[in-house]
């Protein structure tokens, strides 16, 4: 899901686009240094002391001392600046998103693409109980519905055991439930990755040695996930975390299945957001988003402010455009083509759902559109412009 935030130590502030991408009327701080001012610091004031003197002739127009042609010119003012801060962090923050993005796809592509054992299958899920190993297509049609089946009730089960946590305020029941699942995940997760990508590449390392970096990676990436560290740090934890949850559900999850629970769950975030009822504070349910603002040490309140104010990610958009992507890297017969066909989609995707969010300025679910592109691409390239490039290349034509 996809929000402007704009974190504030007052519950009861309401927060539209105005106040998520537009700095508060303040004042800002002094800066240790006087005699140098950042541009950005610089156009900040601009538009602060521009909103101040719109918010003075606002006030004049609420008095009636205004004509019909000021109060007009006034909400053209008001508008232009709207508009133009409006564009300023969107695109800011669309190109902050794929980076975050993109490293995640990486380093999901390249595991696939190298190391087997990701691609091997050996198992499934117990989510995904029935089996496509059967000959008769609609038969491994209906398996794979049956799996989707169960894996979106699963999910449904769990999100209303959650709202229900929320609900009567077992934020500790919450904490421990996340602690776990990262636990797992920094710990366990990483010491078979760690372990299949030395076997890959044939690197020796002893127990000692490996229980040692497993231990210094996991015990710095809780720390920096549940408590503190530099923000740039925790945004790189987090990505690890999606790859590696990614890559569990590429090895694990069948070809069909993976496909239609992708579809499911595009159509499930979208019927979820429109139904969702339930919200949360940043300090009670911590490191469920990857964030797109960037704390400088040295620097004012006021500039922290300005930054905690951004675009933010679930970490289950970032899982599933990595499932699609590694899917698609690991049954589309290694053709290139499809998997930049699928990563090219998400960005569009990802595009379209940011211009979304700023025409409905609310929040949106961010899986519906990129993974509906995503299939579409998937399917045709690998159905059509693959067997065309196939020909091209046997008859040893370049276009």
């Amino acid at each position: 899901m996809i929000t402007f935030t704009n974190n504030s130590d007052s519950e009861e502030e309401t927060c539209n686009e105005r106040t998520s991408l537009m700095s508060a009327e303040s004042p800002l701080l002094n800066s240790y240094h006087d005699d140098v001012q950042a541009p950005e610091t610089a156009e900040t004031q601009t538009h602060r002391k521009r909103r101040t003197g719109s918010g003075s002739s606002a006030n004049k127009a609420a008095d009636g001392n205004l004509s019909d042609s000021e109060q007009a010119a006034l909400g053209h003012v008001l508008d232009n600046e709207e508009e133009e801060l409006t564009l300023k962090y969107g695109a800011k923050h669309v190109i902050m998103l794929f980076v975050p993005v993109t490293l995640c796809m990486i380093v999901v592509v390249a595991t696939i693409k190298s190391v087997r054992f990701y691609t091997e299958k050996n198992g499934q899920l117990i989510y995904t109980p029935f089996t496509e190993d059967t000959p008769s297509v609609g038969q491994r049609l209906l398996n794979s519905v049956l799996n989707t089946i169960v894996m979106i009730s699963v999910i449904v089960v769990m999100t209303i055991f959650l709202v229900l946590l929320y609900k009567y305020h077992c934020y500790k029941f919450i904490h421990g439930w996340l602690i776990l699942s990262s636990l797992m995940l920094l710990f366990l997760f990483t010491y078979i990755y760690l372990g299949e990508v030395l076997k890959t590449y044939n690197v020796a390392m002893d127990y000692p040695t490996l229980f040692f970096v497993i231990w210094n990676f996991g015990a710095v990436g809780m720390i920096c996930i549940h408590w503190k560290g530099p923000l740039q740090l925790q945004q790189a934890y987090l990505i690890m975390i999606s790859a590696l949850m990614a890559l569990v559900f590429i090895k694990y999850l069948p070809e069909w299945s993976a496909w239609v629970i992708l579809a499911a769950i595009s159509v499930y975030a979208d019927v979820m957001e429109n139904h969702d009822s339930a919200s949360y504070t940043e300090s009670e349910i911590p490191a469920m988003r990857n964030e797109t603002m960037s704390r400088p040490i040295n620097s004012s309140a006021e500039e922290m402010e300005e930054e905690e104010r951004g675009v933010k990610l679930g970490l289950g958009d970032f899982i599933f455009y990595s499932v699609l992507v590694g899917k698609a890297a690991a049954t589309a017969s290694g053709d290139w083509n499809t998997t930049l066909a699928c990563f090219v989609a998400i960005l569009i995707g990802l595009c379209l759902t940011l211009l979304l969010l700023a025409v409905f300025k609310k929040a949106l679910p961010a899986l519906p559109i990129s993974i509906t592109f995503g299939l579409i691409f998937y399917f045709s390239t690998d159905n059509l412009v693959r067997p065309f490039m196939d020909t091209l290349a046997a008859h040893q034509l370049y276009i």
